[in-house]
């Protein structure tokens, strides 16, 4: 089954965005906080959120976390902070492998709309994948916050990566992240989009052909994020 994606307006129609058709809006079930968006799978635990967050300036963003030198400097501090950022959702105990180098790709919508709303700003902008794997036994109160997912049948939200109860529990949980980031450093601001797909529940069915199809789709959620993102109140940024 294909799926389907649809605009959608956020923080108040501030920004433009898109969302696949079908999925929850998780104000609709909890207090979110102000500087997200979360959206939910009506059928799985993936899930989407839109931060905004602080910029992260290169003197923040370790040297270590940078790219192999083969961009331009902007490009390069745009992957540090990338990673940066990744990085930071990471509990003590979990790892994060790069499955998809972050990259630069090309925001022609918001470049264009920016430009005819007089706004001056340098855009630039970053995707990629990474691979979380966090030890079950160490799951607690300080969990990555992008790990929330709802429970289409009791609307309940609950661990993203929490597999069903009555599999047999692995020690380690994994999920991709697919991830979108925005820069505007005029306005000090980071936007970021995690596209979040957790693996347990399909490997305790052993479908992973299910886990493939699911990775196409937050894949191709970034990718129309990188077409139609959208600024439409730049005071959103103060």
């Amino acid at each position: 089954m294909t799926t389907q994606f649809q605009e959608r307006p956020l923080f108040g129609g501030a920004i433009t965005g898109t969302i696949p058709q079908g999925w929850l809006d998780a104000s609709d079930l909890r207090q979110v906080p102000d500087h997200q968006e979360i959206f939910l799978s009506a059928t799985t635990l993936s899930n989407l959120i839109v931060e905004i967050n602080e910029y992260v300036s290169a003197q923040e963003a370790p040297p270590a976390a940078a790219g192999p030198g083969s961009g331009t400097d902007e490009e390069n501090k745009g992957v540090s902070a990338a990673l940066y950022h990744l990085q930071d959702l990471c509990d003590e105990d979990d790892t994060m492998a790069i499955v998809s180098a972050p990259r630069r790709v090309q925001l022609d919508r918001l470049i264009a709309s920016s430009s005819a709303a007089g706004v001056t700003i340098s855009i630039s902008a970053y995707a990629g994948v990474v691979k979380y794997t966090t030890p079950k036994r160490q799951r607690g109160p300080h969990q990555h916050q992008q790990h929330i997912a709802a429970n289409s049948n009791n609307n309940s939200i609950g661990d993203a990566t929490a597999s069903s109860s009555a599999a047999a529990t692995p020690k380690n949980s994994v999920h991709s992240c697919h991830f979108l980031l925005v820069r505007l450093p005029e306005k000090q601001t980071d936007l970021l989009v995690f596209v979040n797909v957790p693996h347990d529940e399909f490997d305790a069915q052993g479908d992973s052909g299910a886990l493939a199809r699911e990775e196409a789709v937050a894949s191709e959620l970034v990718r129309k994020f990188v077409e139609t993102i959208d600024v439409v109140d730049w005071n959103l940024f103060g």
